[in-house]
Order: C-alpha cells, then sequence, then structure tokens
C-alpha cells in the first residue's frame, strides 16, 4: 500500500491528466479534420499539428508514470508504444521498445519512470532500449557521453541519504517509493558508452 501522501499524489495527478487528455485529444482530431478539410497546409499547420501530438502523448505518459497504478490494471504494449513513438520523433534520443504482451499497470508505471530516470543521463542524446531479460526488465542507454547524476542513482539504488531533488528529477522519489511498494529492487551498472538499469 503506498504511503498515503503519495497515494493522494497519484490520484491528483491521474485527475489532472484526465482531465487534460480529452481536450487535447479533440484538439488533435480537430487538426486532422482541418487538414482533411482546407486547403490549411505547410510547415506551420505541421508544426500545430505536431505540437497538439506531443502535448497529448506527454499527458499520457504522465497519467502512466505519475498516476495511480493499481494491481488489476493493465497497459497494452501497443499503447505504450504509440505513446513513447510520438515523444521521441525525431529528438535526439531513439527509443528501441521490445514489449510484446499487456503489463500490469504498475509495472508499466515503474517501466516509464525508470526511462525518464535514464533520459536523464543522455543530455546530448543516444540510443536506449527497453525490454525483458531472464534478469529481469532492463534500460540500456549507449552513447558516447554518459552523465548520471550519482547522488541520485546511489539513493536509488543503494539506499543513500537522497540530494535535494529538483522538480525535473522528481520521477527519482517517485520511482524509489513504487519500489519499495512492490519490495523490488533496481540495479546499475556504468561503462564509457553504456548505462545499463536492471528492475
Amino acid at each position: 500500500m503506498p504511503h498515503p501522501t503519495q497515494a493522494l499524489g497519484s490520484l491528483i495527478a491521474s485527475r489532472i491528466c484526465h482531465d487534460l487528455v480529452s481536450p487535447l485529444g479533440a484538439v488533435g482530431n480537430g487538426l486532422e479534420l482541418l487538414g482533411l478539410s482546407s486547403s490549411t497546409t505547410g510547415p506551420e499547420m505541421a508544426l500545430v499539428t505536431a505540437s497538439a501530438a506531443q502535448a497529448l502523448a506527454r499527458v499520457r505518459l504522465f497519467r502512466l508514470a505519475f498516476g495511480q497504478a493499481e494491481a488489476d490494471q493493465v497497459t497494452r504494449a501497443e499503447e505504450l508504444g504509440d505513446i513513447l513513438s510520438t515523444l521521441h520523433a525525431g529528438g535526439r534520443i531513439a527509443l528501441a521498445l521490445h514489449i510484446t504482451g499487456p503489463l500490469p499497470r504498475p509495472v508499466a508505471q515503474m517501466l516509464l519512470l525508470g526511462l525518464l530516470c535514464v533520459e536523464q543521463a543522455l543530455p546530448p542524446g543516444g540510443h536506449i532500449s527497453l525490454g525483458e531479460t531472464p534478469a529481469g526488465w532492463q534500460i540500456v542507454a549507449t552513447a558516447p557521453r554518459l552523465a548520471p547524476n550519482p547522488g541520485l542513482w546511489q539513493a536509488l539504488c543503494a539506499g543513500g541519504p537522497w540530494p535535494n531533488v529538483s522538480p525535473a528529477q522528481v520521477h527519482f522519489l517517485i520511482l524509489h517509493h513504487c519500489l519499495l511498494a512492490r519490495g523490488a529492487a533496481i540495479q546499475q551498472t556504468l561503462s564509457e558508452t553504456e548505462f545499463r538499469v536492471t528492475l
């Protein structure tokens, strides 16, 4: 059972994301219809359409990562793929997702939080793969330069004292509480060009 404060925060996040998904989806649908029914084309329309899709995908990601995750809920692999492919399209990080079946919502939540944590270790960009192995779920980042935050990863993986956590790093704390709630562990290995996280 999550800490009451964490449970309340998850409910708030779920409510905010739920209320934003519908209007953002309507904006996306309206832009699609506008593109089909008029001669409005060009880079401006493409930019607005892409921005609406990115905003909707980010809210959907936040709903899964920061919202309420009950054990009896499932998340389809197709939904994860759709969200993540939209967010990473043309970005600095290339993502390879190796998930074939539905996942329990708490597992999907931990994977997304782990992905958000790992992404911050690639400031100039790189490649990330996410999939299940005999050792567990693994998120593997490769790049010419890797820069994981040592204080945050030490606290997350080894239970050390937590440094000050900024709003941009809050997913580290949420993942920590999710792992505690499930009695799960997390491990990391770092080389010059590879950062591997096992959940």
